[in-house]
């Protein structure tokens, strides 16, 4: 089969689309036929081995997993013998645990992946997984949503933010997205009102208070956040910001101002496929790329310009 494949850490430079042998199934795994996977920040990171601490998971000095890539979409082409939730043939969408999506085929844990909802294509349903997963499970578990709730989010136009404004639409909450100029007219269209653009004003001196501020970017200190926050508000703090401030959060963050890990489970991928299958959310595609382009797409992502998702197409 065809994959990208690095042997070492660095740029994108390090890809290299190659011949590899096909993965066999065993036990509780689906081999899956992958026709649509995509970009997130964390691939990057694995790919460059930054920041260090990464490689005590990914490989001291150079990578475990010689073929990166999380997020899927595709058809269940083999199962193992102890899998009872899929036949071949199935259409599915998901997280490979230990990467390997940017290739043909892959093998994942049969509670990897869900059936995937006819009405979108694989492009839209491999979008979705790592972001839409990081914005529920961070609105939800760790912000505490509730209907009526003032939300703001803090970068709003990327991947896991545009999955974000519309989950908190879904709650009922009143949502305000921060973005730049560019992306306004993309943050209003997906529910956003009102919507700041940050080059124009700063929504923590605007003076107005949040019950739950969903922070993607890390671009301010945690004292300014705090005089964004309503008595009893929340602060979480998700992909895109800071990893020192993610982890000085974590230690001494507090009940009110929280980081978080995002955990795939096939209960909340259920949950975002049931939303995508009554189009209370859909998958924001900035670019597509071929296999053989992935080199590009992750430098176009590591420039963190990119409108919603970055996606793979095979």
């Amino acid at each position: 089969m065809k994959a990208i494949v690095h042997q070492k850490y660095g740029s994108p430079d390090v890809l290299e689309l190659r011949e590899t042998e096909k993965p066999e199934v065993a036990g509780n795994q689906v081999l899956i036929r992958i026709f649509a996977a995509s970009v997130n920040p964390f691939d990057w990171h694995f790919i460059r081995g930054e920041p260090l601490p990464l490689r005590i998971v990914g490989g001291l000095m150079r990578p475990k997993r010689k073929i990166p890539g999380v997020d899927l979409a595709g058809r269940v082409d083999a199962i193992g013998a102890d899998v009872t939730r899929f036949q071949p043939g199935d259409e599915v969408f998901g997280s490979s645990p230990h990467s390997g999506a940017f290739a043909e085929y892959v093998c994942v844990p049969e509670d990897a992946v869900v059936p995937k909802p006819a009405n979108l294509s694989h492009a839209e349903a491999a979008a979705v997984p790592v972001a839409a997963l990081t914005a529920l499970q961070g609105l939800r578990d760790h912000g505490k949503i509730q209907q009526g709730h003032k939300v703001l989010i803090n970068g709003a136009a990327g991947g896991v933010g545009t999955y974000a404004v519309q989950i908190a639409k879904s709650y009922g909450a009143e949502v305000t997205g921060v973005c730049s100029s560019r992306n306004l007219e993309l943050v209003r269209s997906i529910g956003a009102d009102p919507v700041i653009d940050y080059n124009v004003q700063d929504f923590t001196q605007s003076g107005k208070s949040y019950d739950l501020l969903f922070d993607l970017v890390g671009n301010h200190s945690q004292a300014t956040y705090r005089r964004a926050l309503a008595t009893d508000g929340i602060y979480v703090a998700a992909a895109g910001s800071s990893m020192l401030s993610m982890l000085w959060l974590a230690i001494a963050g507090g009940k009110n101002m929280v980081s978080m890990l995002t955990k795939s489970t096939p209960e909340d991928l259920g949950i975002l496929s049931e939303l995508l299958e009554s189009k209370k959310l859909i998958s924001v595609i900035d670019r597509r790329y071929s296999l053989d382009e992935v080199p590009e797409a992750i430098r176009y992502s590591e420039l963190g310009h990119a409108q919603g998702k970055i996606v793979i197409t095979l």
